[in-house]
């Protein structure tokens, strides 16, 4: 027993050292910002932009949970900014057109997300078809739907929806509030649960995991459907693209909104072959996200450059991450 147990501490004190040292470093990328876009601007380090930074990334951050999953199973979905729009306009058109109540129309909102991601899920399983394919044709279907929903038009709720998106303590949204404990829950839920581990697991290894008796089938399905879920969510909370800021579901809403999920969930340290990630870290790419687009815009950086800077930022993310992976593997040989 001591025999096997020594390596196993090795080993769990190796993989905390390794996570306390990406913490860090995101936390020293992160203020490094801060320092930077400060001395460029006069108004950046302000309590307003940090509100305004809080109240701005609670669409973003809710999908980058469930993205985080997706990636460490070694997939990708590449529909969940058109399953926001659907969910959005499903929301309005209940309340809108079908006259339902705000609790029940927020709830076919999240059922439609379920769904979408449900479906992506279960092609990708069942013809054993890579997920970028099959969420790449969920992209352009959904976001079909949510044009025939909305008759191609914005709906206008007002703010019968605007709940979660008004300022809440100290000029911060529920939203937000609501991001930080799915960010909580995530993180439990990845490192503390039999579900989390056989999450990494087959992002690590699936045929060792299927040789063990577990279904990987299943497991991605419900990462998949839970995904959906969030983006559904996404929808009803705060951002630009949410019903509950922009009081409207417009069928063009979250267009884009995608590579920013996965941009986040890859500077936050998840490797793109899986089997390795963390949803405290997604969240530190959300706000490095979010900052370097606020401070790109208070220095006055034109849309065309804030574009090229944000692609090189997830370029290196991606360098890093495959350098990172490079030498695990050379230290596992």
């Amino acid at each position: 027993m001591k025999m096997n147990a020594a390596p196993s501490t090795s080993a769990s004190r190796s993989a905390f050292k390794g996570q306390l040292g990406t913490y860090l470093g995101l936390t020293v990328v992160l203020v490094g910002m801060v320092a930077l876009f400060d001395s460029l601007s006069e108004y950046f380090l302000t309590r307003e932009t940090f509100i305004s930074i809080a109240n701005e990334i609670p669409a973003l951050a809710v999908m980058a949970v469930g993205m985080t999953f997706v990636l460490i199973i070694a997939g990708i979905d590449l529909s969940v900014g058109s399953v926001l729009a659907l969910s959005a306009a499903v929301t309005a058109a209940a309340i809108l057109e079908w006259k339902l109540s705000v609790p029940v129309a927020a709830a076919l909102g999240l059922a439609t997300g379920l769904v979408c991601g449900t479906v992506t899920g279960a092609v990708s399983v069942a013809w054993r078809l890579p997920s970028f394919i099959v969420s790449l044709g969920m992209l352009e279907a959904v976001r079909g739907g949510a044009y025939l929903v909305t008759d191609s038009r914005t709906q206008y709720v007002g703010d019968a929806i605007s709940g979660l998106a008004a300022p809440w303590i100290g000029g911060i949204s529920a939203a937000f509030v609501l991001a930080v404990v799915l960010v909580v829950v995530g993180q439990l839920v990845l490192t503390r649960t039999v579900f989390g581990r056989h999450v990494v697991g087959i992002g690590t290894n699936e045929e060792a995991m299927r040789l063990a008796g577990i279904d990987p089938r299943l497991i991605r399905i419900i990462v998949f459907a839970v995904t959906g879920l969030l983006a559904g969510l996404a929808g009803l909370t705060r951002g630009p693209d949410a019903v509950g800021t922009a009081r409207s579901g417009r069928p063009e809403c979250g267009r884009g909104i995608e590579l920013q999920v996965i941009a986040a969930v890859v500077i936050g340290g998840t490797s793109l072959m899986g089997g390795r990630g963390s949803v405290v870290n997604t969240f530190f790419g959300v706000l490095i996200i979010a900052v370097l687009e606020a401070g790109l815009a208070q220095v006055g950086a034109s849309e065309p450059s804030k574009r090229i800077i944000t692609g090189a930022v997830i370029v290196v993310a991606v360098i890093i991450d495959t350098l990172r992976q490079r030498r695990a593997d050379r230290r596992l040989a």
